[in-house]
């Protein structure tokens, strides 16, 4: 009788901790993955994602499961509990079954509650693969009961409470993406592979962060001319930059009047006037999302960015947005074939000043302190807080910055030498310029 008693409790035990642990991994696991799975024909996952389709019915089913789960073993544990008790301690019937009920909690609660939603919780998403079928079965053969159980409870609530509810197919969030990503390396067949999906989900993830300034070409490198120049002169500008587009303007970039294409120069134009393109103008601090709505409204590509005061800070296009989610884009106003970029040895190397700090640090993992700038030179006078001279030493532990070429006021090739250990998990500090 006693071994019959304690298969019951040790069966209850398990089944009370598969419902608890099955429970914790559907809340806890990473949904969108499975719907991945789902489109892509894979059994489990269309099997776990109709469990998402109905979760009333699916927790519904853990909770009625693991309720079974727990009367019976407390019917037969008590009974157990209570007769070795007494053969043990001169106790009454309360006493034994006060001391019965605390010992049989006790033991359920670390059984069948934090231990299995401990474990589940460490791989949700695995621990639901492996166990989908059973699941499927316990599902479906506990369906008729929790079919009117569910049902009278959307009823109490419907009707009694008077509260709006659905259990409609949730919509999927930037939670669910997170995830996605963070399982995404082990789930795909190439490191190669995963680094692109990760880099670009990643990228979208945060666009709705990045400003038009993170996006634009500076003013210092905007191809313009002066309105007055004459059909002559624009065609000599084409010629030298090598753009399709060029600003044109009244005076100086102050007063930007719109843009020619190279293509309206076929219509053989007596002045320049009568090519212009309008071209739109947006604030440096605008949304990047909200700049790619509006070129896609009104079909334009290009627009003048201007600061907090309406002057002329920089241009840009679709592409300069778009390689904010997509990476690299070679366009027009890219010259970054002409970039110097020269590695020395492993401590010396010659870079032009318009690379960017992000690309900087992605490649070569130097952690260069990131600030109100894009690019090495910004950092550079950043940290000087002055316009260095030809040949200046300016010194970042542990780099330090040697400017090798200038045009005129601005920094064009530099000499990074690192002249310590890099510290991974601090930014760089802003020491020494001399």
């Amino acid at each position: 009788m006693e071994s019959q008693q304690i298969l019951f409790i040790v069966l209850s035990i398990i089944f009370s901790a598969f419902f608890s642990g099955v429970e914790m991994a559907f809340v806890s696991a990473n949904k969108l993955y499975f719907e991945l799975q789902a489109k892509q024909g894979v059994i489990l996952g269309q099997i776990i994602s109709n469990f998402i389709k109905n979760p009333s019915k699916f927790i519904g089913t853990m909770l009625i499961g693991n309720t079974l789960s727990l009367v019976a073993y407390g019917i037969f544990m008590e009974g157990f509990l209570h007769h070795q008790i007494q053969s043990v301690l001169p106790v009454s019937d309360l006493a034994a079954g006060l001391i019965a009920s605390l010992i049989g909690t006790i033991i359920i609660l670390t059984t069948s509650e934090f231990t299995p939603k401990s474990i589940f919780l460490l791989n949700p998403d695995g621990f639901l693969e492996v166990l989908a079928i059973p699941i499927w079965i316990v599902y479906h053969l506990m369906y008729p009961l929790v079919y009117v159980i569910v049902g009278m409870s959307e009823w109490f609530i419907k009707k009694v409470l008077r509260l709006d509810y659905s259990d409609s197919k949730p919509a999927f969030g930037l939670t669910d993406l997170n995830n996605y990503l963070q399982n995404l390396n082990r789930k795909t067949s190439t490191e190669e592979e995963a680094e692109v999906d990760t880099k670009i989900f990643n990228n979208a993830l945060g666009f709705k962060q990045v400003k038009v300034r993170d996006c634009m070409i500076p003013r210092t490198e905007i191809t313009a001319m002066d309105m007055e120049g004459g059909v002559e002169e624009l065609k000599k500008v084409f010629i030298e930059s090598g753009h399709s587009r060029v600003l044109v303007y009244k005076d100086s970039l102050e007063d930007v009047v719109g843009y020619c294409h190279t293509l309206s120069l076929f219509k053989k134009p007596k002045e320049v006037a009568s090519i212009l393109t309008q071209i739109p103008i947006v604030p440096e601090a605008m949304p990047a999302n909200d700049l790619m709505i509006r070129f896609s409204k009104e079909h334009k590509s290009l627009a003048l960015v201007v600061d907090e005061f309406g002057s002329t800070s920089g241009l840009v296009s679709m592409e300069d947005v778009m390689e904010k989610i997509f990476g690299e884009i070679q366009d027009e106003f890219d010259h970054s074939e002409d970039w110097v970029e020269k590695k020395l040895d492993d401590k010396h190397y010659i870079l032009s000043a318009r690379h960017e700090i992000d690309y900087l640090n992605e490649k070569y993992n130097w952690n260069l302190p990131e600030g109100d700038y894009d690019t090495l030179g910004g950092m550079i006078i950043a940290i000087h807080e002055d316009i260095p001279e030809l040949n200046e030493v300016i010194v970042c532990q542990p780099f330090n910055f040697q400017i090798i070429e200038m045009e005129e006021a601005k920094i064009s090739t530099v000499k990074l030498s690192i002249i310590g250990d890099i510290d991974y998990k601090n930014e760089s500090s802003f020491l020494l310029k001399h």
